[in-house]
């Protein structure tokens, strides 16, 4: 689910990129702003940190008195992507093996989705595996899939999310 948040962060200039321009320090704060953001890469309150959409408010800056680089108080809103148990969601298979399916939805990599979550579906063996149905429904690399989350976690020191899912619904599976 995407979602639209508005948050306060410090963004700390040195003292070597001020300048008695105000469009360049301008510039200098939301430069510095996105390298924060594109390193914070998701926090387990929000999901993933996608995009900054607007720079709401800068602060009155603060001179930091050990190193001369100044810290402005920033307002800004930006949209991040999490998923939460029981949505409905689609990915695309990336990875398939004896003991499951591997899925991708958007910034998430670790999405799994068990044999026993998948009803009527049988693994088939060789060099490109899938999973097939009664009803010749195949689960394949580069396939879309729609799913049901059934748990989340995150992950602090990779800054990521896992989730486990099922196709053990109404109108889930292949799209």
């Amino acid at each position: 689910m995407f979602l639209k948040v508005q948050l306060s962060w410090n963004v700390i200039i040195p003292a070597e990129n001020m300048n008695v321009k105000g469009l360049l320090l301008q510039r200098a704060i939301i430069v510095r702003l996105m390298e924060e953001f594109a390193v914070k890469k998701a926090t387990k309150e929000l999901g993933y940190l996608l995009a900054v959409t607007t720079l709401d408010k800068v602060g009155e800056g603060r001179v930091r008195q050990q190193t001369g680089d100044v810290l402005f108080p920033v307002t800004f809103t930006c949209l991040t992507f999490k998923i939460f148990r029981g949505e409905v969601i689609e990915g695309v298979v990336h990875k398939i093996l004896k003991h499951g399916v591997f899925l991708k939805c958007g910034p998430i990599e670790n999405i799994f989705l068990s044999p026993q979550k998948m009803p009527g579906y049988d693994y088939v063996p060789g060099e490109n595996p899938v999973f097939v149905s009664e009803k010749q429904s195949k689960i394949e690399k580069d396939v879309m899939v729609r799913f049901s989350v059934i748990g989340t976690k995150w992950i602090e020191s990779e800054r990521e999310f896992q989730a486990v899912v099922t196709l053990e619904r109404d109108f889930l599976g292949p799209v």
